[in-house]
């Protein structure tokens, strides 16, 4: 979906991060029919953000739900942020806490950075999802609950004695019973569906209602279920008729006397095309636009694991840009596969996430000797061994870094919000080629899964990354023979020649065993195999990264520094203490190996270092032993994302002892 901004980018002066109770307190207008699909009568509110929750069983299709309502966010012009969270069960047991499904979508007429800290407004499916959920709703907003799900026994299944619904346990929020599920099977009579049929839509009642209730196009949602059901019209006709019927409701019923609006967010994009889009969906579209700007086909081998098996999904579907994709038997297999394409010329990726990292790092460590470049996409998720699957974490920092046998430099990227993941799918394979290196590209299950506006590049914006392969003889031997030595490097890049094979002449022998300089010979000679290494580790070190920018508009003497998906926290914590008028100054890292030039000169600057990871300090432990500064770490890995308050207590408190000029 995509939409057109003409109006320049302004900062948000911070509001954009405030308390999430304060997005219910929106500015409040008189009842208004100009323009408006509400009934006279209705009244309609301005908000500047708002945060939704819907949450279900895994099987009441929560993320689908959530997707369709993001996609026509995307297309009115919100800048927007979304959290899906589900269960790693394919099918987790039904009306239980550990089988909830949830998503939860922020969106703003202004420039935002997170899913939000907490809901404004929650969908509760049944009891499960109202209990799994209910400690993260401020006290204030808004519950829309199925109420035909509030019986004996799925209330049993989780804790309930009584019916909160009854009770008065939520008598600090504002409460919409809806016997959705009714509702829904009522709507749908006509189309001769059975009744397990028909409930299905109730996520499609859900969404409608929604839709009415915060002005949300609904054209290309009913556009979106026809297509989606084209082999089967009765179920696109009831799904279609479960929305509207939803829309309806939120329109006719006496509960639901307010709407709001929350305009578009055109002082938050610069102009251009945008477009929603997820990290890994942004990685992908990467990885083919490197490939197209350095003029080689593009390789996958790789191995489904959760949460990356979505970009051998999307790469699949693009065979016309060159793209091609091999679903390897194991992860062994799947790397194997794609070095022999980088050796075969190709731009070749490998995609897995922690577990599969640790089987591929032998073959990490023959790309490392071979010195061919090779992308390998690590989305990060919660270990160890099988760990979390679906749930977020950046503890593989350290694996990334050391994780092989020997002296194995390996560079490291990692992109900061889900549409940067496109960038750094292009900059992850311009150090590759330019090197002849392996690169990790970091991401995680946060990035991978949440989605944001995203501004469509021009082509002339992209990196040329052409590169030229080896074409003949390199090297005059003493009696004048000329050859082609495979280990002969660039003076500036130390990067080997890259000879295709079949390229007469330009035979040559490759394996993991040490190579002799130069000529490639196998040698296990000393003081080679010490040579080898240092170039090895001065080629990546070498690798030209740009300077560490700081932003520091007050002259703080706290400096907090993170890396990866903890840049939207980071940025609304810092957005809050600076309103709030405290001082912090803060930089995020793209590049972890090597590290920007001026990180030590960075680092000097400030008192005070905190470093926010989801980990157990990975990154603040490479700081600290780099450059021998006492940096501050502040850990998580409960598979959740930071949220802004929690950080803004954090740096408040290193301000505070760290004191202010």
């Amino acid at each position: 979906m995509t939409s057109q901004v003409s109006t320049p980018a302004e900062q948000a002066d911070g509001a954009g991060e405030a308390d999430a109770e304060d997005a219910v307190l929106g500015e409040q207008r008189a009842p208004t029919d100009g323009g408006s699909p509400l009934g006279a009568g209705k009244e309609v509110r301005r908000l500047d953000r708002v945060i939704i929750r819907f949450a279900g069983d895994s099987g009441d299709g929560m993320q689908l739900t959530g997707d369709r309502f993001t996609s026509e966010t995307a297309s009115f012009g919100n800048d927007l942020s979304t959290l899906p969270n589900f269960p790693a069960e394919i099918r987790a047991p039904a009306g239980t806490l550990p089988g909830v499904s949830s998503f939860q979508l922020h969106f703003a007429d202004h420039d935002i950075l997170t899913p939000g800290d907490a809901p404004n407004v929650l969908v509760a499916m049944n009891p499960a999802a109202l209990r799994a959920n209910i400690a993260d709703v401020p006290h204030g907003a808004e519950i829309i609950v199925n109420t035909d799900e509030f019986t004996k026994r799925p209330m049993q299944k989780v804790g309930y004695d009584t019916s909160p619904l009854e009770d008065g346990s939520l008598s600090a929020y504002r409460v919409h019973p809806v016997p959705l599920t009714t509702l829904t099977v009522e709507a749908l009579k006509e189309y001769g569906l059975s009744r397990k049929e028909a409930e299905r839509s109730k996520n499609m009642f859900a969404l409608g209602l929604l839709s009415w209730m915060y002005h949300r196009p609904t054209e290309a949602t009913e556009a979106f279920l026809r297509h989606k059901f084209a082999k089967k019209p009765d179920i696109a006709a009831a799904n279609v008729a479960a929305f509207r019927a939803g829309w309806n409701f939120g329109e006719t019923t006496e509960d639901f006397a307010v709407s709001y609006e929350v305009a578009p967010a055109t002082r938050a994009f610069p102009p251009g095309t945008y477009r929603n889009i997820s990290g890994n969906l942004a990685l992908s579209y990467g990885l083919i636009a490197a490939a197209r700007q350095a003029d080689l086909p593009l390789f996958l081998g790789s191995y489904p694991i959760t949460p990356a098996s979505d970009i051998l999904h999307e790469l699949a579907k693009h065979k016309n840009f060159g793209v091609r994709t091999f679903q390897a038997e194991d992860e062994i297999a799947g790397i194997g596969a794609a070095l022999g394409a980088a050796f075969g010329g190709a731009l070749a990726v490998t995609t897995t996430s922690g577990p599969g990292v640790a089987l591929k790092s032998e073959t990490i460590g023959l790309a490392v000797s071979l010195e061919l470049p090779l992308l390998i996409v690590d989305i990060q998720r919660g270990g160890p061994s099988t760990g979390l699957p679906t749930k977020t974490e950046q503890a593989d920092l350290l694996q990334a870094m050391y994780g092989r046998n020997g002296e194995a430099p390996v560079p490291v990227v990692a992109p900061r919000t889900a549409a940067d993941c496109f960038d750094a799918a292009l900059d992850a394979a311009r150090i590759a080629l330019t090197y002849r290196t392996p690169v990790f590209l970091l991401s995680d299950g946060y990035l991978a899964n949440g989605s944001e506006p995203w501004r469509i590049p021009e082509t002339d914006e992209l990196p040329d990354l052409r590169t030229q392969f080896a074409t003949g003889p390199n090297h005059t031997l003493a009696d004048g023979t000329e050859v082609f030595w495979p280990y002969l490097r660039d003076p500036q890049t130390l990067a080997r020649p890259w000879a295709v094979p079949g390229t007469p002449g330009l035979e040559h022998r490759i394996g993991g065993i040490e190579k002799q300089d130069g000529s490639g010979n196998i040698s296990y000679d000393p003081s080679n195999h010490d040579l080898m290494v240092r170039t090895r580790q001065a080629k990546v070190d070498g690798v030209e990264v740009p300077d560490l920018q700081v932003d520091d508009p007050d002259g703080a003497r706290t400096l907090v520094i993170g890396w990866g998906s903890t840049y939207g926290p980071i940025t609304a914590a810092v957005r809050r203490l600076r309103q709030a008028g405290s001082p912090i100054a803060q930089a995020h890292l793209r590049h972890l190996n090597p590290f920007p030039r001026n990180l030590a000169e960075v680092l000097g600057r400030y008192d005070t270092v905190v470093v926010p990871e989801m980990n157990l300090g990975q990154l603040a432990t490479l700081i600290r032993a780099r450059y021998l500064v006492d940096a501050r770490s502040y850990n998580q890995v409960n598979g959740m994302p930071f949220k802004a308050e929690q950080l803004a207590a954090v740096l408040t408190e290193a301000i505070s002892e760290g004191g202010v000029r």
